[in-house]
Parts: structure tokens; C-alpha cells; sequence
């Protein structure tokens, strides 16, 4: 039975910091489990207010104006403030920010962060050696800038002292679990219920769909060497170890893919480095060189030849080209393109 008396411990208070474009699904599926936990208990178990750098409205990334509370005030120690970040990292880490936050940490606030709020806190060095999370997009991003940062690939990071979650549906996840943790199962549920989240998950939940459910097939030796390239696309593993490793021959590893993906292993392996390289690109002031090393490029301008080719421009006008959001990496050339030794010996597409 859900408790509604009108007495009671004071509302817990969440500061909310919009950041410039931030993601506004990010934030709503923040602050709505709190507003309907309130009605649900029928007392105000939770307070918030929204702040912004300046003090003025804020626009997310979806071009939507939001009015906020004020500027960057003092916060109580025993608020928590939440950083709500979106597309424009650099923006989000201003100095008055990146300071804010600092004389929090120092004055014990609680401080955690949705979607790419976690770069914010990196960047202003309150994270320590905690556990944190970020969306998946922008791993890659966020591990070359800040290798000594435990980070997992988790819908949401719950400490004492430090909060995080990857963003979109998982802030919800995030909020039912501190519903949960201080008001009980019965009221988290009927949040759960009210807002048609069905299936609340915990924080042993990974981000991303599984290897099967992304590429629509259960095949087992084919869902290993994925797992295998994906966790090394800084040091590429020739299709001959891959092969040996899962117990089949080269032949076999390509008749497998050109079932399965209709592309070869070469092509399937360049394709996840490029995509990894664009979001480098995107998201990190890495220079291109930096970033083709760390995708596994030994020379530049076979780097540059496949990224063109793959994405129908180079990465320099890549990095210099408007972009709104990071979208999901498609090929402009046909899988069944040949594919040539470049003079390194890596497999040059196009």
C-alpha cells in the first residue's frame, strides 16, 4: 500500500543545469518520474528548479526555448545538481560552469549528470575515481580524452556522492531506481505504470541492443568476431586470427559475412573504425591524424581515401562541415565495391 500522508521528511531537491542544446528527452525523462512521484504520494517528496549559465532560457537541441529559475547560485549540500547536456559539449564546459561545479563538489553537493552532462563533470575534474557513464555515442569520444575515467557502459552510474546515466529512457531508469532506494517499491512502480514505462531497469543494464539484436542475426561464431572487432578497432585483427580464433577457416569467415551482412570482413571491420573515426571527428578536437591512429589507420591519407570514399567527403571537411547531432553511420558506396590493398597492406574501400 502506497503511503500518502501529508506528513513527513522534506522534499529531496534536484538542481538542474540546461546546458546549451541540451537534450530535452533527457531532461523530461528526469524530471517527470519526481513531478509524478509528488502526485502519487499526494506530499511533495521531491523539489527542483532549473538553472542555466547565464540565467537565461536555454535552447535544446530540438531548437525548443526553455525559461529557467535563475543563474548559477549557490546550492544547498544537501541538493543535487544534475548536468543536462546534449550536442554542444564545448559549450556546456564553460569556465563559470566548470568553477560552479567545482565549489560544489568542494562544499559536498551531490552532482551527477544525464546524456553528455558526464563530459561536463570530466572536464571540470569532480568525477575522480567513481564510476560514470555516458551515452554510447560519445564513448569513444570521452575515452581518448579522459582515459583515467572509470567508465561503463551502463544505462545509469548510482554513488553516494555521484550520479550518471547515458541519457534518453534511462534517466527514467535512473529516477524510479532513487524512487525506489528512498520511497519504497509501491510508489516507484505506479510511476513506472503512469508514465507506460513497463520494464524498469537496473544498473547492470547495458546501453546498447545486444550484437543479435542489432544485426538481426543469432549466428554464435558470427556475434564473437563482432564483439572481437569492436573491442579492437585501435589495433585492427587481421580476418585470418579471427578466423583461427573461432575455429574456421578464412574462406568460411567470408562466406559467413557475405551471408549474414552481405559484405566481407574487411569491408564490415572498416565500416565500424570509419563510423568510430566521424564520431572522433564530431566530438573531440583530436586532430585527424590522432583520430585515424586511433581508429587503427597507420597512414594518413589511406585514412583519408577510406573515409571519402565511405562517407562522400573528407574528414577535414567532415570536421568542418554544421552538423546537428551525430547520426547513425551509413555507406554511400555499395557493399559489393572492391576492395584493394592499400600501401600499407590495410583494405582500401573504393
Amino acid at each position: 500500500m502506497i503511503n500518502t500522508e501529508t506528513s513527513g521528511p522534506p522534499a529531496e531537491s534536484f538542481v538542474f543545469l540546461l546546458s546549451p542544446a541540451f537534450s530535452m528527452i533527457a531532461f523530461s525523462a528526469a524530471v517527470e518520474p519526481l513531478r509524478i512521484a509528488n502526485r502519487v504520494a499526494r506530499r511533495p517528496l521531491y523539489a527542483w528548479r532549473t538553472v542555466s549559465a547565464g540565467g537565461e532560457p536555454v535552447r535544446c537541441s530540438n531548437g525548443v526555448a526553455v525559461a529557467v529559475d535563475g543563474g548559477l547560485a549557490e546550492v544547498r549540500r544537501d541538493e543535487t545538481i544534475l548536468v543536462c547536456g546534449g550536442e554542444r559539449l564545448e559549450a556546456a564546459a564553460s569556465s563559470p560552469v566548470l568553477n560552479w561545479l567545482r565549489r560544489a563538489r568542494r562544499q559536498g553537493v551531490r552532482l551527477g549528470a544525464v546524456c553528455t552532462g558526464t563530459y561536463v563533470l570530466a572536464r571540470a575534474g569532480v568525477i575522480g575515481d567513481l564510476p560514470c557513464t555516458i551515452h554510447w555515442e560519445n564513448m569513444a569520444a570521452f575515452s581518448e580524452e579522459f582515459p583515467d575515467v572509470d567508465l561503463r557502459n551502463l544505462l545509469f552510474v548510482v554513488r553516494n556522492t555521484m550520479m550518471t546515466c547515458a541519457g534518453g529512457n534511462a534517466a527514467t531508469d535512473m529516477m524510479l531506481n532513487l524512487i525506489v532506494a528512498r520511497h519504497g517499491q509501491d510508489i516507484a512502480s505506479t510511476v513506472a505504470d503512469t508514465m507506460l514505462h513497463m520494464a524498469a531497469r537496473g544498473d547492470a543494464d547495458e546501453q546498447r541492443l545486444s550484437v543479435p539484436a542489432r544485426i538481426g542475426v543469432r549466428h554464435p561464431k558470427l556475434i564473437e568476431i563482432i564483439h572481437r572487432m569492436e573491442q579492437s578497432t585501435e589495433e585492427p585483427i587481421s580476418p585470418a586470427e579471427l578466423a583461427r580464433d573461432v575455429g574456421m577457416s578464412t574462406r568460411q569467415l567470408e562466406r559467413l559475412f557475405r551471408r549474414y551482412l552481405n559484405r566481407s570482413p574487411k569491408r564490415y571491420y572498416m565500416e565500424m573504425r570509419l563510423e568510430k573515426a566521424r564520431g572522433l571527428l564530431m566530438q573531440t578536437n583530436l586532430s585527424v591524424i590522432n583520430v585515424a591512429l586511433a581508429c587503427g589507420f597507420t597512414s594518413p591519407s589511406h585514412f583519408s581515401k577510406c573515409y571519402r570514399a565511405h562517407f562522400g567527403r573528407t574528414p577535414y571537411r567532415e570536421r568542418g562541415a554544421p552538423h546537428s547531432g551525430v547520426p547513425k553511420m551509413t555507406s554511400v558506396i555499395s557493399p559489393e565495391a572492391p576492395i584493394a590493398p592499400d600501401p600499407d597492406g590495410e583494405a582500401l574501400l573504393g
